[in-house]
């Protein structure tokens, strides 16, 4: 093993002579700088930096196999530090994934494998998408857990199919971000000791030094208060320490690692290195060929690697062996335990057990039950027939209706539990959310009120940038929550949401929708689902049909006229409302149909068939529900809608206040007849 800052700080061209393994760290800083140059655009100066680390770990200390990236048992590696994605795809490449050359040379590129920031659905083995700074370390906290919850459920004495590490690498940035804070308290406090994470103390963000923002602030300090390890090394340059350390952190101690690593941004670069000009843009022609000239590279052209570091970083014959070495336990597994086995691979193939859905609660038309309630008691049907369905709240479980009730609580001691206390954490939720859900083998939920899904927006953005089924259960949805007031009460939640690619919002108008939502967000499997849910009561409506909620949208009371004077249309609470509405009107000799749309993003993936079913063409439209009106043009033609900040009141005032009454709705609706009159 070399210590590899004398070389490269005294080489100084192609005849200075380079041993295998300064060669190959400098293959990686070479293709980092090359790439970042012909797309002239990118971060050169942490891959050049981190380049010992990266070889270190890829070569001696990840367990993985490039022949196979999804091997269920390998080490997960993310690179938090997203920006510096051209020292992951280096790595990648040289180690032997189906990543190739002209890959890298395509990076930034339209369609690239290799794009900007990792993205778990472009390019082998990324594990996660790493973008913006934190959501990678949140991420790999959902991993390690994931880890620790499937080895207490499958693990046996003498059979342990389920043991492997999360590797990290941060940055400067992850440790600002409050994120990263809420996440590493979390990893602490469950003691996730399979867990390492190495932060790049280089002391340069993009803007300059670190310490014009980040002065006196002593990561491993904090760290170790929140029941880290920490650990240090001096120079990564040093490979020899690099391995020590690595060894050190594999050896569990009851706590997640963190190993601080000095680095110099940009090393090598004559001009640049150490400073902000090496963080975020390409160094320039002649500052790449001085860069290589004092490392010593001996190629000029670009993207060149010589054979010798491909050999010495091929990581297939190894990560081949230690997958068939695991491979042969988990054979002497399904001998030994012959129905976990047969779970272990149902989870692994992302199938729910037969009948998972068979024993839904059913409930009585005309009782009042808060959709949250109703949630609680599909939620416990169904964790009943579907052991990997985990998840916890936010500190909010009660209020949430989140409890697996015949489960237990994950502890830093026992994982065999499936309830887990986040605190008050929803940005570290919703990130191990998406880790668990990267990871495999669980179906994960978290809860919080719907006001606090502006916390966890980040990750859940993540979650649908790559279509993970995360289930988000979001309670206490409008102004029926009362009391707690506007701070608390999500006017604009819903309109906001809904315009997020590839999440379906579900508001339950009542006990047997929310049934359906939860059918739905289980099936699903290509995206996150957000079910959002009433805190007070609501009556269980005679039309309404679990059923019916993966069309988006159905008919739930006067569909026996087949020409009526007018729609409304209503989701959640305000849909019993639009019922009692329709039925005033029906005194005034006013047809009404009401329809219930539970989700918009079903109903627009309907044919136009059924949606003009739904919603005749040429009958006026009016939407009724307690939030903004914005987006409701896309089905209606007039709103009762709250488009200014709620109240602090009991409920029933508070929508009375709002022109929430049956009254209310009815005199909107005949005020929208009289307008469509005017106008035909």
């Amino acid at each position: 093993m070399t210590d590899l800052s004398a070389p490269a700080q005294t080489a100084t061209g192609p005849d200075a002579g380079q041993d295998d393994e300064l060669l190959a760290v400098n293959a990686i800083r070479a293709l980092a700088m090359d790439a970042v140059e012909k797309a002239n655009s990118g971060h050169p100066g942490t891959p050049m930096a981190l380049a010992p680390l990266g070889y270190a770990l890829f070569t001696r200390h990840l367990r993985h196999n490039p022949d196979d990236p999804d091997w269920r048992d390998r080490d997960r590696f993310v690179l938090s530090a997203g920006h510096a994605s051209m020292l992951q795809y280096a790595l990648l490449h040289l180690s032997g994934y189906d990543l190739s050359l002209e890959d890298l040379k395509e990076f930034r590129q339209l369609d690239s494998r290799t794009p900007g920031h990792p993205e778990n659905f472009m390019t082998p083995g990324v594990e996660t998408t790493t973008g913006p700074l934190g959501q990678g370390f949140g991420s790999a906290v959902g991993m390690a857990i994931a880890e620790r919850l499937l080895a207490a459920h499958f693990n046996r004495p003498g059979h342990e199919i389920m043991d492997h590490r999360t590797w990290v690498i941060a940055s400067d940035g992850d440790m600002m971000e409050g994120l990263q804070s809420e996440a590493a308290s979390l990893a602490g406090h469950l003691g996730l000791e399979k867990l390492v994470v190495f932060y790049d103390d280089n002391d340069i963000t993009l803007d300059g030094p670190a310490s014009m923002s980040f002065d006196g602030d002593e990561v491993p300090a904090r760290y170790a208060a929140y029941g880290w390890r920490t650990l240090a090394v001096d120079d990564v340059n040093d490979l020899p320490a690099l391995d020590a350390v690595m060894d050190e952190a594999a050896k569990p101690d009851g706590r997640p690692t963190l190993v601080a690593v000095k680095s110099v941004i940009g090393y090598g670069a004559p001009t640049k290195a150490g400073s902000s000009k090496a963080h975020g843009s390409p160094l320039g022609t002649d500052e790449v060929a001085g860069a290589k000239r004092a490392l010593g590279w001996p190629y000029t052209e670009p993207f060149t690697v010589p054979d010798e570091v491909y050999e010495r970083m091929d990581a297939r014959q190894r990560g081949g062996e230690l997958q068939a070495e695991w491979s042969r336990r988990l054979r002497a597994y399904r001998q030994a335990h012959p129905k976990l086995a047969a779970e272990f691979d149902r989870r692994a193939e992302g199938r729910l057990p037969d009948g998972w859905d068979a024993d839904l609660p059913e409930f009585t038309t005309g009782d009042g039950i808060a959709t949250r309630k109703a949630s609680g008691a599909v939620l416990n049907a169904l964790a009943a027939r579907i052991p990997e369905l985990i998840g916890g709240s936010a500190d909010l479980s009660e209020s949430n209706s989140s409890k697996i009730t015949d489960a237990a609580d994950v502890t830093r001691d026992d994982f065999s539990g499936r309830n887990l206390n986040y605190g008050v954490r929803e940005h570290a939720m919703g990130a191990a959310l998406n880790g668990m859900l990267s990871h495999g083998g669980v179906r994960a939920f978290g809860a919080t009120f719907f006001t606090f899904s502006d916390y966890l927006r980040p990750s859940l953005r993540l979650a649908a940038l790559m279509k993970l089924a995360a289930i988000y259960v979001m309670t206490h949805d409008s102004v029926g929550l009362g009391e707690d007031g506007p701070t608390h009460q999500p006017i604009e939640h819903l309109a906001a949401l809904r315009a997020m690619p590839h999440l379906h919002v579900i508001r339950p108008a009542d006990a047997r929708e929310t049934a359906g939502a939860w059918r739905q967000a289980l099936a699903r499997t290509d995206g996150p689902t957000m079910i959002v849910l009433s805190r007070q009561n609501l009556p269980v409506l005679e039309g309404s049909d679990p059923d019916q909620v993966p069309q988006g949208a159905y008919v739930v009371a006067g569909g026996e006229f087949e020409d009526p004077d007018i729609v409304l249309v209503a989701t959640g609470s305000e849909v019993s409302l639009a019922v009692e509405a329709g039925a005033l009107l029906a005194e005034r000799e006013v047809v009404a149909r009401v329809v219930s749309m539970p989700c918009w993003e079903l109903f627009e993936e309907a044919s136009d068939e059924v949606i003009d079913d739904v919603l005749p063409p040429q009958v006026p439209v009016l939407s009724v529900e307690a939030g903004t009106s914005f987006g409701w043009a896309r089905w209606a033609d007039d709103s009762v809608a709250i488009d200014e900040f709620g109240h602090s009141a009991p409920a029933a005032d508070v929508f009375t206040a709002c022109g929430f009454t049956p009254d209310g709705v009815a005199d909107a609706a005949l005020d929208l007849l009289d307008v469509t009159e005017e106008s035909s």
